[in-house]
C-alpha cells in the first residue's frame, strides 16, 4: 500500500474471464488515467478495466482491473481473490511512485441512490502491507480503498486510503482477530467507512463527502505491495440500496 513499486500464480477455477489479460508488469494503466476534477460529480469516465462476469451472493461484478476475474474463485458463497506479488493502488503523496497494479473486482452503482456494500473480510497476511480491501474506484487518480492490513510491526488493522490524484494514508484501530466486517455506506451526500468484530456493533473509521458522479464502482480486491503473492475471502457479501440511519454509529 505505501512506497513500493512492483507486480499471481495458483491453480484456480476462473468463474468468468475478461476480454483480455494485463501485462504482469506493474503500469499505471494510463489509458484509464485522468486529471482528478476540483468538482468530480461533474466527472462522467468510461467503464474502467475489462469486461467480466463474476458472481456472489447476490452481486455481480462486471468489469475487472489487472487480471481479478481470472484470478478469482467463488465457491459457497465464498469469494477468493489472489493477488500476485508486489500488486497495489498508491500514488504516493511525493509524486514519484505509482502502482496502479493490484487486481480489483467492480460493480456499477447508481450514485443518485443510497447504497451500503458489506463483506466479512479474511486475507491471508503473509507480508507487510498485506490485505483485503473494498474500493470506491473512478478511475487510477480518484478512488478509495478500505483495507485490513498487516502494518509494519506485523500487526493486522484497519487501514483507509484516498486517492485525489495523490494518495493520503490513514492508519486506524488495531484487529487481533483473522476476519473483520468491513462496511461502505452512501445517502447520496455521505460516505461513511465503518468496521466490525462481530457484524453487529460497528466502528467509524473515515466519513466524507460524496462528491462523486451519478455512476460509481464498488468492488473487492487483494494486495501485496512488498510481498510474493497472497489471498483474501470475502463472506456474506451484500450490497443494497439503502444507506446506514446513523453515519457516527454505522447502523
Amino acid at each position: 500500500m505505501k512506497r513500493f513499486f512492483y507486480v499471481l500464480p495458483l491453480t484456480l477455477t476462473v468463474l468468468a474471464g475478461c476480454n483480455s489479460a494485463p501485462s504482469s508488469t506493474a503500469t499505471t494503466a494510463a489509458s484509464q488515467s485522468a486529471a482528478a476534477p476540483a468538482d468530480s460529480s461533474a466527472t462522467t469516465t468510461a467503464a474502467p478495466g475489462e469486461a467480466c462476469n463474476v458472481q456472489v451472493a447476490g452481486l455481480t461484478f462486471t468489469r475487472s482491473l489487472n487480471g481479478a476475474a481470472q484470478n478469482a474463485t467463488v465457491d459457497a458463497g465464498r469469494l477468493t481473490l489472489r493477488s500476485d506479488a508486489k500488486r497495489d493502488n498508491f500514488n504516493d503523496p511525493d509524486g514519484k511512485l505509482t502502482n496502479n497494479t493490484a487486481p480489483v473486482l467492480l460493480t456499477a452503482v447508481d450514485n443518485r441512490q443510497p447504497f451500503t456494500i458489506t463483506a466479512n473480510v479474511t486475507p491471508d497476511f503473509l507480508d507487510m502491507y498485506d490485505a483485503g480491501v473494498i474500493y470506491v474506484y473512478l478511475n487510477p487518480r480518484l478512488w478509495q480503498k478500505f483495507c485490513f492490513e498487516r502494518d509494519e510491526q506485523a500487526r493486522t488493522r484497519i487501514v483507509s486510503v484516498r486517492t485525489i490524484g495523490t494518495s493520503d494514508d490513514n492508519n486506524h484501530d488495531l484487529v487481533k482477530q483473522k476476519n473483520v466486517f468491513m462496511k461502505i455506506s452512501s445517502d447520496t451526500k455521505t460516505i461513511g467507512f465503518y468496521f466490525s468484530l462481530d457484524g453487529r456493533s460497528w466502528e467509524l473509521a473515515r466519513l466524507y463527502k460524496n462528491e462523486y458522479p451519478a455512476t460509481i464502482w464498488l468492488g473487492f480486491s487483494t494486495q501485496a505491495p512488498v510481498g510474493k503473492g497472497t489471498t483474501a475471502r470475502f463472506e456474506q457479501c451484500t450490497l443494497t440500496q439503502t444507506s446506514i440511519k446513523d453515519f457516527r454509529r454505522g447502523i
